[in-house]
């Protein structure tokens, strides 16, 4: 094939359990690909924030990385954000209110991101804060959510001990096509604009770089996923992924992602290339 980019996702798939990776060997694979001109996007839930940290030591080196970030909502070609989906006010507000209405959100947690910072309530324990700085960084707290200072890529919702695909249901029966829920397994929830996934997220991208979907490989291995894997035909699951995905795709890598499944592909399409 005509490989012009790979897509993977982070938790689950590139990244092993203890968010670690093989920094050496993604480093010679990343150059043999910048030198290629074949694009690396890293398409996760996270913030470009937290990509760019994971991939501070290959970026150190002068190697090339873009993102799709935010479950789709900011797409980045290399560090020039290309696209941004925000939510509007009214959208906000009303996904506040149906969590304050949810009998099941008592213990959740509520946080606002946008480009550049993440915003939550001014009740948050200094533990929580500490907590989910590993993953949102720039976070600033604020008297009322809807009082951020800037235009806002999603909403979401953390539990603990909570079935999140329950409650990705409900936000789906109530809000319809309004906006895009989707969960990460993690115990998480993002409420993203409307038609806002990582596959709409890459799609700016794959014009920006005149690819068609048979020249792009993903990687993937969960819900939040699902939409990107099943766009391109060149769409890999991870092996380790829930069953309940097991039969929605039909590629799988060879190994998991604690040991190097992704990078084991990457090896593989390079030297098919």
């Amino acid at each position: 094939m005509d490989l012009k980019v790979i897509a993977s996702d982070m938790d689950g798939t590139f990244l092993r359990d203890d968010k670690s990776y093989n920094v050496d060997r993604f480093s010679e694979q990343l150059a043999e690909m910048n030198h290629r001109n074949i694009k690396f996007v890293a398409a996760s839930g996270n913030k470009i924030s937290h990509l760019k940290k994971i991939f501070a030591p290959v970026l150190k080196k002068g190697l090339k990385i873009s993102y799709v970030a935010s479950n789709g909502a900011a797409s980045y070609d290399y560090d020039k954000l290309v696209h941004a989906a925000f939510l509007s006010d009214q959208q906000i507000q009303k996904v506040i209110d149906w969590n304050a209405e949810n009998p099941d959100s008592d213990n959740n947690f509520v946080i606002l991101t946008g480009l550049k910072k993440s915003y939550v309530s001014n009740h948050a324990t200094p533990e929580l804060i500490k907590e989910i700085s590993e993953w949102y960084h720039d976070i600033e707290q604020i008297d009322k959510l809807m009082e951020s200072k800037e235009k806002i890529l999603e909403v979401t919702f953390l539990w603990k001990n909570v079935d999140v695909a329950k409650q990705v249901d409900r936000l789906r029966r109530v809000f319809g096509d309004e906006v895009h829920s989707t969960g990460s397994g993690f115990g998480n929830v993002d409420v993203l604009a409307a038609d806002t996934n990582k596959a709409t997220g890459l799609k700016f991208l794959q014009k920006r770089w005149m690819a068609t979907d048979q020249q792009i490989v993903t990687f993937g291995d969960n819900e939040n996923d699902l939409e990107m894997l099943k766009k391109y035909p060149k769409s890999y699951l991870m092996i380790n992924s829930d069953i309940s995905m097991q039969t929605k795709i039909k590629l799988k890598t060879r190994l998991d992602n604690n040991h190097d499944g992704v990078l084991d592909m990457i090896d593989s399409l390079l030297n098919e290339n």
